[in-house]
């Protein structure tokens, strides 16, 4: 096959690993160069490369990134940096006329998110935002459900998200407990959610009240629980040996190579203590948001639970739908790491998973469930490998499948997180246009 795409990807964390190595796999597109202000984890994404057959490629400091662009002659550029920093990379990249593909969120504040709007719109560049979800094949059952009227007109949804203490409590070990760089849970996390409701929906928010709080992480609300163990970091304390909710990133190779290995270089600590200072996000978030039909939504995410999944409930004129997954029923205290993935983010097979059901009850009729072939726990569903066929190889199934998602859909699932941090913030509804104007 005759290569076509020249690719770097920016940001060679752990989320970026799917990225080039599911690039590298895909004999008409090359990738080109990495770009990331830590060769050591460029190291390691070039050992993916040659474990892929391919040959290493050139690394670049962020300080670099407009001379690769024109030095490699890319022409597709993979954003999977600190989310605070995706715009400082999609806009010169749109500017220099490449596709861009970003992981979500798209970025962080209202602001940034104005400057890559208007940057398309000038442009008229192609930006793609990795809402892997929607890929997600039991998600497009329910879409496919919900649009052939099996509910009828749907008037209010309920989506209630449990994180786990394995997983949930991950995002309190890293940069994501930081508001300035991630814009918290309800922008990072839960805009998968939103964009899932408003594709299921095939709407547009307009209102956000919600309410959060810190109420289980911390240093505070450890010392209060007795969960807290006294430590800064995990590697190296005795402290942490026992504590459930520490990682120890030296049981695992793909942690060591990619965060232990790597601090020398930007001292930048990914097994920080959940319980300790410094913690500027809430980890228990209520919304309630009200679409330009009429149509409601109220959203519940906890990121402290025993099991991980997620309940949405839609009510419609003509009945009923209920979707239920779960993840993963439990995990033990302390579980061997398998995987620099799935043993803190969710992709890999879980130790005690659960399952997935969809349940139809028209008004007046018998309840029905709709028939979900086999589930894999794996890759979010599956989800993650049906969207790069659909970024990079421009697969559909049969029946259409799920749109890639664009700036459009990326602006406003960012700005229905944004209206909630600012809810929480004033304690009174903000309109979603108040925040960022989306066309």
């Amino acid at each position: 096959m005759t290569v076509n795409a020249r690719a770097a990807v920016v940001g060679t964390g752990l989320r970026a690993q799917l990225f080039t190595e599911g690039m590298a796999h895909r004999d008409h597109i090359e990738v080109a160069a990495l770009c990331d202000p830590n060769p050591v984890r460029m190291a390691h994404h070039n050992r993916l490369l040659a474990a892929a057959g391919r040959a290493p490629v050139r690394t670049y400091a962020p300080d670099e990134f407009a001379a690769m662009l024109h030095a490699e002659r890319i022409d597709t550029v993979v954003v999977t940096t600190v989310d605070a920093l995706h715009d400082a990379y999609i806009v010169p990249a749109l500017r220099a006329g490449c596709r861009v593909v970003t992981e979500k969120p798209m970025t962080t504040d209202a602001e940034r998110c104005r400057r890559i709007l208007d940057t398309v719109e000038e442009t008229g560049g192609d930006l793609s935002v990795a809402f892997n979800y929607r890929f997600n094949p039991v998600h497009e059952l329910v879409h496919r459900e919900l649009r052939s009227g099996a509910i009828g007109e749907v008037l209010s949804v309920h989506f209630e998200w449990l994180l786990d203490v394995r997983h949930g409590a991950d995002y309190f070990r890293r940069w994501h407990r930081e508001r300035d760089k991630s814009g918290g849970l309800m922008v990072h996390k839960a805009g998968h959610h939103f964009d899932l409701v408003n594709w299921w929906l095939g709407d547009r928010p307009e209102r956000v009240f919600g309410v959060g709080r810190l109420g289980f992480y911390g240093r505070e609300n450890g010392e209060r629980t007795g969960y807290r163990r006294d430590y800064e970091r995990a590697h190296g304390s005795a402290a942490a040996a026992e504590d459930p909710f520490a990682l120890h990133m030296d049981e695992n190779e793909g942690l060591r190579a990619l965060y232990l290995d790597a601090e020398k270089q930007d001292g930048y600590i990914r097994d920080r203590n959940v319980f300790g200072d410094g913690i500027t996000v809430e980890d228990d978030m209520a919304v309630l948001t009200r679409y330009a039909t009429g149509a409601s939504m109220s959203y519940h995410l906890t990121a402290y639970s025993p099991w991980e999944g997620y309940r949405v409930m839609f009510n419609g004129t003509g009945g009923r739908l209920e979707l239920e997954v779960v993840e993963s029923t439990w995990q033990r205290p302390r579980t061997k790491l398998t995987s620099s993935r799935g043993a803190v983010h969710g992709d890999t097979a879980l130790e005690n998973p659960g399952s997935a059901q969809i349940l139809v009850r028209p008004l007046w009729q018998p309840p029905r469930a709709v028939e979900i072939p086999a589930f894999d726990h794996a890759g979010h569903g599956g989800g993650d490998a049906r969207m790069l066929r659909a970024l990079f190889d421009g697969e559909k199934d049969a029946d259409g499948g799920a749109p890639v998602a664009g700036v459009r859909d990326g602006a406003l699932a960012l700005a229905l997180g944004l209206a909630a941090n600012a809810s929480f913030a004033s304690g009174r509804g903000v309109d979603i246009d108040d925040v960022v104007r989306v066309w």
